[in-house]
């Protein structure tokens, strides 16, 4: 095991959609862990998965007990200013997210240091009391910019399955939601 972090390439942490849909050619992946976080339906989506009439919800990195596992990927040299002016396009677009770089745990034991997206608590999208119950109605209703709602839930937690990361306040919500929306 490693313990001298990478400081020599620019890593991204991906919790939620960017495990399925990174939207950028990584020149290494891992699974992760980062400790200190965890992987949370606490943000109201006005523009991707709702509407301001109508907001859905989706993931946030919130700081919580243990930690939140997930995919870490380096990117290629030459290509940093892309990707990262791509990513804040894509996730700073309410100023909901907090762009911050974390300490990680890669699968081979390397610590790196990674830029991901981190919810702002005192943000007005920031809706971190919701009861799953709550949570699953609005998700069933909710379709935004990039489809419905459910669809990203349901993509989150099938790529974590896959991925062989257990979820269980997602899969459970993805249940709840697919009695909702049958």
């Amino acid at each position: 095991m490693n313990d001298q972090p990478d400081t020599n390439t620019i890593w991204i942490f991906g919790y939620g959609s960017l495990i399925w849909n990174p939207g950028f050619d990584a020149a290494e992946r891992s699974l992760a862990r980062a400790p200190g976080y965890e992987r949370s339906f606490c943000l109201r989506s006005l523009v991707h998965r709702g509407t301001p009439e109508a907001p859905g919800l989706v993931l946030a990195l919130n700081t919580g007990q243990g930690g939140c596992d997930g995919v870490a990927f380096a990117v290629r040299t030459g290509q940093e200013a892309e990707v990262m002016a791509y990513l804040r396009e894509r996730e700073l677009v309410t100023s909901a997210y907090l762009e911050r770089e974390i300490p990680l745990e890669l699968a081979d034991g390397r610590r790196v240091q990674a830029v991901t997206y981190v919810i702002d608590r005192h943000h007005d999208q920031y809706c971190g009391a919701l009861t799953l119950e709550e949570q699953a109605r609005i998700i069933a209703q909710a379709t935004g910019g990039r489809g419905p709602n459910s669809d990203y839930l349901f993509n989150t937690a099938a790529h974590l399955h896959e991925l062989g990361i257990p979820d269980t306040m997602l899969d459970g919500l993805a249940a709840r939601v697919r009695e909702l929306t049958c």
